[in-house]
């Protein structure tokens, strides 16, 4: 039995959702990113008690189909602009790339991402990498050069310049700052 599940977003939350499930006596075989394959229910648990557990802990099952796809777009963008999996080919957008993955045309995803997150996917996906820079400005390991170049972005001014739309400072503010304006994954 497959669980889709929302705002996993980590590796810790992979460790807490397989816990909770276990901690409620199901058998859990697999967790990935937003996803949970589990044995047969035991008749002692109930789809409410999981959801509850999984609410204690910022999580929520997925019922509907639509939103389950909404989900699986959201793990593959975090996972290529987060966790740098490398998924997508060289040559390929990231609407192309959701296409390939979710084997849908990318109208029918926009629209469907647009209608549940209230945003469209490339403001989502700016979003993702902005938390990436800000992450890597206050690691101050890489120059912002280098990091434009790993996210993909055509030039440094190009991504100062989103990244001041959309935090109102300069990269180079922002690392200087005293504490870290960032935002959680499942916030975004």
């Amino acid at each position: 039995m497959t669980f889709i599940i929302r705002n996993m977003v980590c590796d810790r939350c992979k460790r807490v959702v397989r816990e909770e499930l276990e901690s409620l006596g199901l058998t859990v075989n697999r967790v990935e990113l937003g996803e949970v394959d589990v044995n047969e229910l035991p008749p002692t648990v109930t789809l409410d008690a999981i959801r509850q557990a999984l609410q204690a802990n910022g999580f929520d099952l997925v019922d509907d189909r639509k939103q389950s796809l909404v989900e699986h777009m959201k793990v593959l963008l975090i996972n290529e602009i987060q966790h740098l999996k490398s998924e997508r080919l060289a040559s390929e957008n990231f609407s192309s790339f959701l296409e390939r993955k979710l084997g849908y045309e990318y109208s029918y995803l926009s629209g469907l991402f647009s209608a549940s997150e209230g945003q469209t996917v490339e403001k989502y996906i700016i979003a993702l990498k902005i938390e990436k820079v800000k992450e890597w400005l206050r690691y101050d390991e890489l120059t912002l050069t280098e990091i434009a170049w790993r996210l993909g972005y055509s030039s440094v001014q190009h991504l100062s310049n989103q990244f001041r739309q959309v935090t109102g400072q300069t990269p180079g503010q922002f690392r200087k700052a005293d504490r870290a304006d960032r935002r959680s994954l499942d916030a975004l």
